[in-house]
């Protein structure tokens, strides 16, 4: 019987070298996970989000405060922000697929309070943000030298790294953790974790 993947402290799944698994994706045996991706659907009609609110379990509208009702699922545990529009946001998922799951879940809620042209249609995944720890120190005031960097400790406390391909944003601390942000796919993720690492082990400090 096959034993389960090793996990690091942060969750981040440790990859031999010797699996299948994209070797430019796992240098060093570090995976960067997905924590988070944000995507849009459009119901295809209008919505009267006062109604959704009274009607729908977990759903909460207070127009004051937010032009849209903001209503949750446990599985996939996820939020979902729907506008009068009839477009909504969906955030949480830690997959592609649970993405798009929750997204139909929503859609059927809302079918299902009398909103019978409700569609499912123009899903995008507009941000996925993944994470990870390299295990080693950084140096952080020597990193920012590189005109893709920027860092100021005393508004923020890691560097903002601005990658042109793919087209992320990269946010690197002294510990060493990592979180990558603005990607469109698991890939984009991935990639920008390959191309920082060199950078990163530059700036190791010892």
């Amino acid at each position: 019987m096959a034993s389960a993947p090793k996990k690091d402290s942060d969750g981040s799944t440790i990859v031999p070298q010797s699996t299948g698994v994209n070797p430019a994706a796992t240098t060093h045996g570090i995976v960067p996970v997905v924590q988070n991706i944000v995507a849009t659907v459009n119901l295809g009609c209008k919505l009267e989000l006062k109604n959704i609110a009274l009607h729908a379990r977990n759903a909460e509208f207070n127009p004051k405060r937010f032009s849209a009702v903001i209503m949750r699922i446990r599985e996939p545990r996820t939020t979902a922000l729907i506008f009068e529009s009839g477009k909504m946001v969906v955030t949480g998922a830690k997959s592609e697929p649970d993405s798009r799951l929750a997204g139909r879940k929503y859609a059927r809620i809302i079918m299902k309070l009398g909103y019978e042209d409700v569609k499912f249609k123009e899903f995008k995944i507009q941000n996925m943000v993944g994470s990870c720890d390299v295990k080693f120190p950084i140096k952080l005031e020597d990193m920012s030298n590189n005109m893709f960097a920027r860092y100021e400790p005393e508004i923020f406390p890691g560097l903002v790294f601005r990658m042109v391909d793919p087209k992320v944003v990269l946010l690197i601390f002294v510990s060493g953790k990592v979180v990558i942000t603005g990607a469109k796919s698991r890939e984009q993720i991935h990639k920008a974790f390959e191309n920082i690492q060199p950078m990163l082990l530059a700036n190791r400090k010892t």
